[in-house]
């Protein structure tokens, strides 16, 4: 009887090579990614951004959808896996790094997760990468932006968005363009009308970075950072430290700060009647939604920082294509923390394509070697590619970012384009005063 069945086996096996012209594939399996996101609380906007992008990521991947111009799209599944599909299981962290350590830990035990994707909060990605680390199981981070977090040589852990270093370094390179003449619609600014800063961030692993950068940045270029504080974070009040800003006279404020205290410190601002010449935010809670929504006529000429602005979508065709798709699926354009969320499952897609394989080893073999054309990408970078050995581990270093400001368009709240200045969409409004 064994005889025959083998014989059986055998003849089926040849069969189905015959009809296919293929060997026999086992049946689809599912590639399972945990996304660990702040999906209530004060970051809850980030989180529905960061977790529609990457819902509206994995769709694509999983589909065929042969009018978008990138790859994933015309493959329904990961090819070199037979097909497989992307399942996202979204885990709620509430901006807490010990919570979302915990939920790392009954992903990778309890779900059996092939791997990692997260967390917005750099605080909370250092946590839940140490677990990563731990468990070898590999960590793609997107929308993470403290410099520290791969600077630790860890051996399961990449970040495709560019860090705070690089996103702050820009900001001084607009100041400085501002002095040179080189930003769209404005004479050269003389250097002692800008030369005074103050910053505020909030107390957290990420907001404390993008302190300390801002003091370094600010002494390499020559600028005058007269006050520098930190508080904190989702703060009832925030008077004392807007006359503490105040007090100092800069010319140009710098804030890295969430929805939350973004909307409280802009409404604290124009409540005191601050007067600074530019407005500037880390991207963050400057960006969401929310942000504008609440505030309004009260943003325009604010800067902030990002990856991806609306204005991208008119300059590349398929980060055209994707913005049309998630406007569909959630009425707003994509923003930064969707259009990163977004890539990070992208990458995901072209590391596990190359790998052919869901061991970690295998992963962490084609995470070290992939290099992703920016052609593929909604955002405007060169591309991705991590370095494998070094000081920045696991860092893309073909990432770049943009600064955009808010401006009223027929009668409409946009984000333009202001640098970088080859790409700017629009006349800069300098300086800053209240709409």
């Amino acid at each position: 009887m064994k005889k025959l069945f083998l014989l059986t086996l055998a003849v089926c096996l040849v069969a189905c090579w015959w009809i296919t012209g293929s060997p026999v594939i086992a049946q689809a399996k599912t590639v399972k990614i945990g996304a660990i996101y702040p999906l209530t609380g004060g970051a809850a906007a980030a989180g529905r951004e960061l977790k529609a992008g990457a819902e509206l990521s994995a769709k694509i991947a999983n589909n065929m959808m042969p009018g978008l111009d990138m790859d994933m799209a015309k493959n329904a599944g990961i090819k070199s896996l037979g097909g497989a599909k992307i399942k996202l299981i979204f885990k709620d962290h509430q901006a807490n790094p010990t919570l979302g350590a915990d939920l790392a830990k009954k992903l990778i035990l309890d779900d059996k997760v092939d791997g990692m994707l997260g967390c917005y909060h750099s605080s909370v990605t250092k946590t839940v990468s140490a677990v990563c680390e731990q468990y070898g199981v590999p960590m793609i981070n997107g929308t993470s932006t403290s410099p520290a977090l791969t600077t630790r040589g860890f051996k399961w852990f990449w970040r495709t968005t560019p860090h705070d270093k690089w996103f702050t370094k820009d900001l001084f390179e607009l100041l400085k363009g501002l002095t040179q003449g080189k930003v769209k619609g404005v004479k050269a600014v003389p250097e002692k009308e800008i030369s005074n800063l103050a910053s505020a961030c909030e107390k957290t692993e990420w907001g404390s970075h993008v302190s300390s950068i801002i003091k370094s940045l600010a002494k390499e270029y020559g600028f005058n950072l007269r006050k520098s504080l930190l508080y904190t974070a989702k703060a009832p009040d925030l008077s004392s430290e807007v006359r503490s800003l105040k007090a100092a006279r800069p010319d140009v404020m710098l804030f890295a700060s969430y929805t939350s205290d973004a909307i409280l410190l802009v409404k604290t601002l124009k409540a005191q009647k601050a007067k600074p010449k530019i407005i500037w935010g880390q991207d963050a809670g400057f960006e969401k939604p929310e942000f504008r929504s609440t505030l309004r006529d009260s943003i325009v000429g604010i800067l902030t920082r990002t990856v991806f602005l609306p204005k991208v979508a008119q300059i590349k065709k398929v980060a055209g294509q994707v913005n049309a798709l998630y406007k569909g699926k959630t009425g707003n354009d994509l923003g930064g923390a969707s259009a990163r969320a977004f890539t990070g499952v992208q990458t995901w897609v072209h590391i596990l394509e190359k790998a052919g394989s869901t061991k970690p080893a295998d992963i962490q073999r084609a995470a070290n070697a992939i290099r992703i054309p920016g052609d593929q990408l909604v955002v405007p970078w060169a591309g991705i590619q991590f370095t494998p050995s070094g000081d920045e581990l696991g860092q893309n270093v073909l990432g770049s970012g943009l600064i955009g400001q808010y401006q009223m368009v027929d009668g409409k709240l946009v984000l333009e384009i202001i640098y970088p200045f080859d790409v700017a969409t629009a006349d800069m409004i300098f300086p800053f005063k209240w709409f």
